[in-house]
């Protein structure tokens, strides 16, 4: 650490500070930065699919957050697993590739008023650095076929990365696994009204059928293998910063006027303080900083410099840069409903995994041939549907499981059963990320407020009448399925709206609370926390660039989309710096 001056300065070795570390070091006239307050991604279970039960809720790769107790879930506290090493939530997520509908998208270029947002512009930066087992396409990138952003000489970014070989570094695979009970799901599904599909991210994902997964070969696929090993590790303008945590940003003021735009900064951010765990370390950038700690790290972050609601700021003793009332507001989840159901006459993993010889042959299954319920992703069979006929678009997505329990990280059941996990994919309900003490060691309080409006209470008792109306149908009855949870006594709105706040629990896809949209001009909103390229209102040299930064929660699972907004952030950033020289 004896040169701590960079140009680039990323908070956060996740999935979007992984990629913005490879693309933006691919410029050698560049110094950058990557600091991750989590160890290295070398802890094996990690790269085990099925590892992720033993990172959740683990010091070595989990922050072990806590969500205040929830009036909508009858009073309890959830577990709030994100990821605290190389690769982020990509290292302990479930490795679903979904990127939602393309009707999320046009809404954001609606909120943002800037078009570059919408479902035709964005496919381009999630097919850059797809690699598709099935190769590329209308829909899709693979490594080896050139995409189209790498063909387009119109920016000399763009040149920097044919240069440096990118694209193609995501890898999606089909499922390594097959389950006889899934696929009757699957059909009883069909039977209900739900056309099979075999690609969910075509814009449009209505439909049932098997997941596609970030692995490679039976092993997950996090972003630190995809974008920084060997990458930019052998690149001499990148260094890397593990066990190190961001205490504060450095804010002086600016007199740098930015000429691509109208907005005022008075302020900028030259660098942050690190703990390394033995001193604070001052880093300085001459550039930018670009903060990529999460949807609640991030949030959290500006609370502590001086960037938040004014009286947050005050309660706790820290001075105000800048009254920023949206900094940690609009927090979006997907809460899932987790639906079980008794059955017999069928293979399921809650059988095979209690006695010592079904334990053994699926680690040698695994072992010899990378598949089996090792490789399993924690969802395998997917749906998206509406919760009644008058939704204009599929407004619920399942998580289809061949195995049960009481919560997650609890024992399996010994008893043959399914999970039909179901989530309202565009709730209403907002919550909140604020600090709740000013040591930035000190977690802050996650108040997600799930089912705190009319609207997703009944969605939920709504959604929980789609499982059983899927789960009657014929392709099931030759398993004889038992309703255990809510359970078959519960019928109105109210009840099911009640048991569904005591089985929910979150499937992990917090959003909003850095939030995008009109930051000058006739429309700006107060409340949005930076703009349409994501800088952050008021602060010259600043940006988010993760999760925190949609306006609204995307149709489907958020590790996709977060990959994609780093990808656009990259190239703003770069064509930012080229224009500057």
């Amino acid at each position: 650490m004896s040169d701590t001056t960079f140009d680039y300065i990323i908070v956060g070795a996740g999935t979007a500070g992984c990629l913005l570390a490879n693309r933006l070091s691919a410029d050698a006239s560049k110094r950058v930065l990557l600091i991750e307050a989590g160890r290295r991604d070398d802890y094996h279970w990690i790269h085990i699919p099925m590892g992720y039960l033993h990172c959740i809720g683990n010091p070595r790769t989990d922050w072990l957050f806590h969500t205040e107790p929830e009036a909508g879930l009858n009073g309890r506290s959830l577990r709030y697993p994100r990821g605290k090493t190389l690769g982020g939530c990509s290292s302990i997520n479930g490795m679903i590739y979904m990127r939602g509908q393309a009707r999320d998208y046009d809404q954001w270029a609606q909120t943002t008023g800037d078009a570059s947002w919408n479902w035709d512009h964005s496919l381009p930066y999630f097919m850059l650095h797809e690699d598709h087992y099935q190769g590329a396409g209308p829909f899709h990138g693979a490594r080896g076929t050139a995409p189209a952003l790498m063909q387009d000489d119109s920016t000399p970014y763009r040149s920097i990365l044919r240069h440096r070989n990118a694209g193609g570094e995501w890898r999606i695979e089909k499922q390594r696994l097959h389950w006889d009970l899934l696929d009757a799901f699957a059909q009883a599904a069909t039977e209900a009204g739900i056309p099979a599909t075999s690609d969910f991210n075509r814009g449009d994902n209505h439909g049932v059928g098997y997941f596609e997964v970030n692995q490679r070969s039976g092993w997950r696929w996090n972003t630190a293998k995809a974008f920084l090993r060997p990458t930019c590790y052998g690149r001499p303008n990148f260094e890397l910063w593990t066990g190190a945590q961001v205490a504060k940003l450095l804010l002086d003021a600016n007199t740098t006027p930015e000429a691509d735009t109208d907005e005022a900064r008075p302020m900028r951010c030259t660098g942050l303080q690190v703990w390394n765990g033995q001193e604070m370390v001052t880093v300085t950038a001459r550039a930018e900083v670009l903060l990529c700690a999460g949807s609640v790290g991030s949030p959290h972050i500006l609370q502590l410099s001086g960037l938040g609601p004014a009286a947050l700021l005050q309660a706790h003793g820290i001075a105000v840069a800048q009254d920023t009332p949206g900094v940690g507001e609009n927090l979006q989840d997907h809460l899932q409903i987790r639906a079980v159901y008794q059955v017999r006459g069928a293979r399921t993993l809650n059988t095979q995994a209690h006695s010592l010889w079904g334990k053994a042959r699926i680690a040698l299954e695994y072992a010899f041939k990378r598949s089996g319920p090792m490789s399993m992703a924690p969802s395998q069979l997917g749906a998206f549907t509406r919760s009644d006929p008058s939704q204009p678009h599929p407004n619920l997505q399942y998580h289809v499981q061949p195995l049960s329990l009481d919560a997650f990280g609890e024992p399996l059941h010994r008893f043959d059963a399914f999970t039909a996990s179901v989530c309202n994919l565009n709730p209403t309900s907002r919550g909140t990320v604020r600090l709740k003490s000013a040591d930035f060691a000190a977690a802050p309080a996650i108040a997600p407020n799930y089912l705190s409006t009319e609207a997703d209470r009944k969605i939920a008792a709504d959604s929980l009448r789609i499982t059983r109306r899927i789960v009657a149908q014929p392709a099931l009855q030759k398993y004889a399925p038992q309703e255990v949870k809510p359970g078959t006594t519960f019928q109105s709105d109210a009840e099911l709206a009640q048991m569904a706040g005591d089985i929910a629990t979150t499937i992990f896809h917090p959003v909003g609370t850095t939030a995008m949209g009109h930051t000058a001009g006739a429309h700006n909103d107060p409340m949005a926390v930076v703009n349409a390229r994501l800088k952050v209102r008021g602060v010259a040299g600043l940006r988010v660039v993760d999760a925190g930064v949609m306006p609204r929660i995307t149709s489907g699972n958020t590790n996709a989309p977060t990959l994609m907004v780093a990808e656009k952030a990259a190239q703003w950033i770069a064509e930012d710096a080229l224009a500057q020289r």
